[in-house]
């Protein structure tokens, strides 16, 4: 008998299954598994990355509720059943099946704005009057994030004050802190005020509040109903954060937090297929749940219209504007908003590096690396309210405001984003060529900096070949890459906008820079990049993942990229779940390591863009397999920050998830998008309305409909499907505006032939094409 298919529809995967997390915008409340939490844990009500509840536990006469069911209904609402016995049976501790048949119901529902409401509702499920206390133990501490697991550095006083009224009564946690700073010449004092209020209401009698505890005396008569509404108003530097939900708000509310996820939604485009058995439903899945997620993300404080708007890099740990991250968010998301563009480029314009400042890695022309908002950032104890200390923006920014004109072609739109990316390359020119060798590199200035700031930043990221670290300053492969592609694509942009010698010198200096980038950086013996060069210029020939991002961007000389796709799917290297950041053969690998061994879905996309561009097909549907089989063993087929580096087998059914991961993390959750384009071969070029398609789609995704796509001011539905022969084709259902719709493989294609090319032309002048 032929051996049977193993079995492992069981594999269900959550990051960081211990804490359940509810959250809009900056604000976050993390939760053990039972919906509270307590002293002691990393858990708590986070606002602008400060820690404003530290404990928050309700009891019924003293002992814990016990928590029947409890989950997400949306990302920023939660509702949790609770029972607990009669009061007189709770002194001889009764079963939970005894509880279940003579019980309290406790009800909580939460809807997190700013702000957060929460609706208490108690139930009676006894055939008797009871009398009991319900309480709420709680506390609050105002740590930064990076202090919730010891080492406090900042200091303040904090007051508590209780106000008891009829109709209303009020706790309120307040806390000041100053501090005194002397950084690399920047000098001076800073100082934060925040708070927390939680106002009562409704509650038929009022709350009394003594010993860290608010206590409410309930009699119930038999299915009586009792309610309580509490409102949690977070304070920031004296401003009251309103919650925007009120009672009962699990549907969509006439507030501007759900009128604008609404609009988001509505415009955005749908996706969708007829097949069930194979692996479309996990694409729809995580394409549909992308859409949810990146709203999840949007960081409402730095929206400059409602359809311009940026997003934090990731829940829990990110909840802060990151240049790259939102960068890479905002053109990956393109197919289904350009809003993120519209909303990154000019708050990432307005922080630009204006002078030099050694504390912030500040020099003029740089983009932000990230802008944090919690108190060790805004007292100063790190410089990371504004730290620019990363060379990867700076060269995305330019690629970005391009793909902001291929999707719009709109001129007065991309027109403002144009000097500040060439800034931006100034910068990359005039102070990352450390030794005048044409190679950008990065050396740290700060005395609190990152270590490592190219695309992988971590402090032990970049590593020779027998695992010792390299030291700065290094030009890592990939980053010469996202600076060819900047130079490139701005280069274009400037010749549309009549600005020809400036386009002219950034074609001249990318072709250079490709050139000379193939002679200092492969390595002939490995038929691989080198992962970078080190400070006398020696190639550190260490394999990793970094040689995706040469493929993506281009600057991979034609010739070279069969040897390199052979490589990066080595078994050493491709895991089955994707591409290890670092070779399992290389001594300093470990499967848990940030970047020495685990696997980034982030790196997949754009790789998978770049290899259907080169017209390696077979490459762009193996790493697309990998990345939606991920997937599909994930809750809400939500992609990961990362995962670890094991290798796929028998032994292995599912990978292990990075312990600290971030979920949704914004690139990994708009990674999804640019695996859809590879395989539709999907281009856009506005300015001449223009929507490029080679659809190549595999066994397993047999056919996908993308509906209302926009494309500069056209809006159109394309059914994409395979063909019994295993070629691919498509067909526009409906068109509005004017677009024309041309099947063309990419012009740098490996593959494809002039015949094919005239083919694809005649075949899209076909009706339905």
């Amino acid at each position: 008998m032929p051996a049977e298919s193993p079995d492992h529809s069981l594999v269900r995967l959550r990051v960081r299954p211990e804490t359940i997390y509810v959250s809009k915008g900056r604000t976050v409340l993390a939760t053990g598994r039972d919906g509270f939490f307590d002293n002691g844990s990393d858990q708590g009500l986070f606002v602008h990355q400060t820690r404003l509840l530290s404990r928050y536990r309700y009891l019924i006469n003293g002992r814990p509720p016990y928590p029947v069911s409890v989950s997400n209904v949306a990302q920023h609402s939660w509702l949790g059943y609770y029972i607990a016995p009669v009061p007189k049976a709770a002194k001889r501790r009764p079963t939970i099946s005894e509880t279940a048949q003579e019980s309290i119901e406790l009800r909580l529902s939460r809807y997190v704005g700013e702000g957060l409401h929460e609706d208490v509702d108690l139930v009676n499920f006894t055939q008797e009057k009871v009398q009991f206390m319900l309480e709420l133990d709680l506390d609050a501490d105002f740590a930064d994030q990076d202090e919730t697991h010891g080492n406090r550095r900042q200091s303040g006083r904090q007051t508590c004050k209780w106000i008891e009224g009829e109709e209303l009564s009020e706790l309120t946690f307040e806390y000041h802190a100053r501090h005194g700073y002397d950084h690399q010449n920047e000098k001076g004092t800073a100082s934060i005020r925040r708070g927390v209020r939680l106002r009562f209401s409704n509650a038929t009698m009022p709350p009394r509040y003594r010993n860290g505890r608010i206590a409410f005396d309930v009699g119930l008569a038999p299915h009586e109903r009792w309610h309580c509404c509490i409102d949690i108003i977070p304070v920031m530097e004296g401003r009251d954060l309103l919650s925007s939900y009120r009672c009962r708000s699990f549907s969509p509310q006439a507030n501007d937090y759900d009128r604008r996820t609404q609009r988001f939604l509505s415009d955005a485009p749908r996706f969708s297929s007829p097949e069930s058995t194979t692996l479309a439903n996990v694409v729809i899945g995580a394409l549909e749940q992308a859409k949810r997620d990146l709203d999840a993300l949007r960081l409402y404080d730095l929206d400059c219209a409602e359809r311009a708007w940026t997003t934090a890099a990731g829940l829990p740990v990110y909840i802060a504007l990151f240049g790259r991250d939102t960068l890479t968010v905002a053109w990956e998301a393109a197919p289904v908003t350009t809003d993120i563009m519209r909303g990154t480029l000019p708050v990432l314009a307005g922080l630009q590096g204006k002078e030099i400042n050694d504390w912030r890695d500040e020099q003029p022309g740089r983009m932000l690396h990230e802008a944090h908002t919690g108190p060790l950032a805004s007292l100063n104890y790190t410089p990371k309210a504004r730290y620019y200390g990363s060379i990867t923006t700076s060269g995305f920014y330019p690629f970005v405001a391009a793909q902001l004109w291929h999707w719009t072609g709109d001129k007065n739109l991309v027109r403002p984003y144009v000097d500040p990316a060439i800034a931006a390359l100034k910068w990359l020119d005039a102070f990352c060529d450390h030794d005048k060798d044409g190679f950008c590199e990065y050396k740290t200035r700060s005395e609190l900096g990152l270590e490592n700031q190219a695309w992988k930043d971590s402090s032990d990221a970049i590593v020779y070949e027998d695992g010792s670290q390299v030291p700065k300053p290094i030009a890592t492969c990939e980053e010469q890459g996202i600076v060819y592609a900047a130079k490139m694509n701005l280069a274009e942009v400037l010749w549309w906008f009549d600005r020809g010698d400036e386009a002219k010198y950034l074609y001249e200096s990318a072709k250079e820079l490709k050139k000379r980038f193939s002679e200092a950086f492969w390595m002939e013996s490995e038929g691989f990049f080198a992962m970078a060069l080190d400070p006398d210029r020696r190639q550190v020939s260490s394999i990793g993942s970094n040689a995706l991002h040469c493929v993506a961007t281009g600057i991979a000389d034609t010739a070279l990229v069969p040897r390199t796709l052979k490589r990066l799917f080595a078994e050493d290297m491709f895991t089955g779940w994707g591409v290890r950041t670092l070779s399992s053969r290389h001594p300093a690998f470990n499967p848990y390591s940030y970047h020495r061994g685990t696997v980034w879905p982030v790196e997949h996309g754009p790789f998978a863009i770049g290899a259907y561009r080169y017209g390696c097909h077979d490459y762009v549907e193996r790493v697309c397999r990998s990345q939606f089989e991920t997937a599909a063993l994930f809750d809400f087929f939500r992609l990961p920050e990362c995962i670890a580096g094991h290798q796929r087998d028998q032994d292995h059914p599912f990978p292990a998830v990075y312990p600290a991961a971030n979920s949704p993390q914004a690139w990994s959750t708009t990674t999804v998008y640019t695996l859809l384009q590879a395989l539709l071969g999907l281009q856009p070029f506005a300015p001449l309305r223009m929507l490029f398609v080679d659809p190549h789609l595999p066994a397993w995704l047999p056919e996908i409909t993308i509906s209302d796509l926009r494309v500069a001011n056209a809006i159109v539905t394309i059914r994409f499907f395979r063909k019994s022969n295993g070629s691919s084709d498509y067909k526009v259902l409906e068109k509005r505006g004017w677009l024309h719709v041309v099947r063309q493989p990419s012009p740098w294609s490996l593959t494809a032939s002039y015949g094919e090319r005239a083919k694809d032309i005649l075949m899209s002048l076909a009706p339905g094409h």
